[in-house]
């Protein structure tokens, strides 16, 4: 079958951006494979004109009926996982939706001739330069399997979901299950960081948070936080980091997105209870919160509607939670957080992005350090210089996030941002009337809690709470179980890494200078 590389100015399927208007040299863009067949790069897609698509696909009443198969296939960029030219042929491997939330690895693959290999060779580096841009490829991935979390499958999702995608796209994994709670830490304190680019958790949130502050343990821990990045590959009950990072709880989904993930800088938090010290990635909860994410276990065949449910009896129930607590507030009020929002989500164009990537990589050569200070000292110091012990004797929720997404369609925090230093806090008190309460919940799922009147939301970077008026309770960070005792929070910007779809802004609705707005 002969191959030959061609450039149609008048082509619907070539890529504008390839004319010249100047008679510059122009990249071919189109490869002809076989007298039937040609790949196209097209604007955003991988377009395979290829008319024995029809042929391989005719198969109803020996042919006689009319065939619904088409002769172009277009394959988004974001899909296309690998392409290799071998002795005789060229093969494209890409993800390939099988659903609305389900993709599959699949191939197309076809002869070259030899003399035509040299070009080719030009096609599938454009191809490649389109289809992962600024994303690292072939990544290094560490793959760390929770056989407990959620509902006990995370081997079979693995196997069925993730590891055909990563093998696609050349990723370079090594696998090991989890044996018990605090295994995962102990893994990321021991990996060696130059061996890997990620590790990534098949679970739910606790294991990431495990990840996290083990490689916080590591007498390097600056370093091996910005070289390593923390994924989540959703196994568990919430998975609110994929949520978070790539808009889904689809295990394949989940897994192309870490495949085509840009390198992202995360605000970590330091939790200080006592004489011990905890990074917190996704929030840290007292109230009506806690009470539901760790006091509803016994309805966890619930999912994640064991939250809804857990947070309805108690709004009803006017439950209040008294505790004193101090803040350092950043942005006071809804409208700065507004403005805010803005500026900093669209502070960088996708160039930006790749000039920061290597500019991180040169840095973080150099970055050796353990855990920043504590600028604000530990829950056992005297209250930092400017701060205010308020007694919040009637507050039914104090929750701060670092993310949006908490739980599916559950967005507490519309203006969250993974790197600007700030803490996303929101306080209803306990005792507003029961319909208050109702909204409260329903504005949760509808996205509009951040515009209510009886919610404050303010961006902080530390706070303390001391909890008073009973001898137990629940506090929740990231979802796990803490003493009920005092502690104190400090932001760390960008200490972590991880890895989202567009390096910039989480996968949620946020918030806009004139209200709530889709801008994600």
């Amino acid at each position: 079958m002969t191959s030959q590389v061609a450039t149609h100015s008048a082509n619907p399927f070539v890529d504008p951006s390839l004319n010249s208007s100047r008679g510059e040299f122009v990249e071919a863009s189109t490869l002809i494979v076989g007298r039937n067949a040609s790949l196209t790069l097209g604007t955003d897609s991988l377009i395979v004109l290829d008319e024995g698509f029809v042929a391989r696909e005719t198969t109803n009443c020996c042919g006689l009926l009319p065939s619904k198969s088409k002769t172009t296939r277009a394959i988004p960029f974001f899909n296309i996982l690998w392409a290799a030219l071998s002795d005789y042929d060229i093969t494209i491997h890409y993800a390939h939706p099988t659903s609305k939330n389900v993709v599959r690895a699949a191939y197309v693959e076809y002869l070259i001739d030899k003399p035509e290999r040299p070009k080719v060779t030009i096609w599938i580096a454009k191809l490649l330069d389109r289809a992962y841009g600024v994303s690292q490829r072939n990544k290094r991935i560490k793959v760390l399997i929770n056989p407990c979390g959620g509902k006990g499958n995370a081997q079979k999702l693995y196997s069925r979901d993730i590891e055909p995608i990563f093998a696609a796209a050349g990723c370079i994994v090594d696998v090991e299950r989890t044996q018990f709670q605090g295994h995962a830490a102990e893994l990321a304190e021991k990996l060696d960081t130059n061996a890997y680019d990620v590790i990534a958790s098949c679970s739910g949130d606790g294991l990431p948070h495990e990840v996290f502050n083990g490689l916080g343990r590591k007498p390097d821990a600056k370093s091996a936080l910005s070289k390593v990045a923390v994924v989540q590959l959703p196994c568990g009950t919430g998975n609110a980091m994929s949520w978070n990072l790539y808009g889904t709880d689809s295990t394949s989904m989940a897994a192309l997105c870490i495949v085509k993930g840009i390198r992202t800088p995360l605000d970590l938090t330091s939790i200080t209870q006592g004489d011990r010290r905890t990074l917190s990635f996704l929030s840290q909860s007292f109230g009506i919160v806690a009470e539901c994410d760790l006091g509803t276990d016994n309805i966890r065949w619930m999912g994640s509607a064991r939250f809804t449910y857990g947070i309805l009896v108690r709004l009803l129930g006017k439950t209040v939670y008294p505790c004193d607590v101090a803040v350092k507030v950043e942005i006071e009020t809804k409208t700065q957080i507004r403005d805010h929002y803005q500026v900093q989500s669209s502070r960088r164009s996708i160039d930006d992005v790749r000039q920061n990537s290597k500019s991180e990589e040169t840095h973080n050569s150099s970055i050796t350090e353990e855990l920043p200070a504590l600028r604000y000292g530990s829950i056992m110091d005297e209250l930092p210089e400017g701060w205010n012990l308020v007694p919040e004797d009637k507050i039914g929720n104090f929750y701060a996030g670092n993310m949006a997404y908490m739980a599916p369609d559950t967005k507490f925090f519309p203006a969250t941002l993974p790197n600007d230093g700030c803490l996303d806090l929101v306080t209803i008190d306990g005792d507003c009337s029961r319909i208050s309460a109702l909204k409260c919940l329903l504005a949760v799922e509808d996205g509009s809690l951040f515009d209510l009147p009886q919610v404050r939301y303010r961006k902080i970077s530390g706070y303390r709470l001391i909890p008073k008026g009973r001898k137990s309770g629940c506090i929740s960070i990231d979802g796990e179980r803490f003493p009920f005792e005092p502690f104190q929070a400090e932001v760390h910007k960008g200490l972590g890494t991880v890895l989202s779809k567009n390096g910039l802004i989480y996968e949620a609705k946020g918030v806009s200078a004139g209200g709530y707005s889709d801008t994600a």
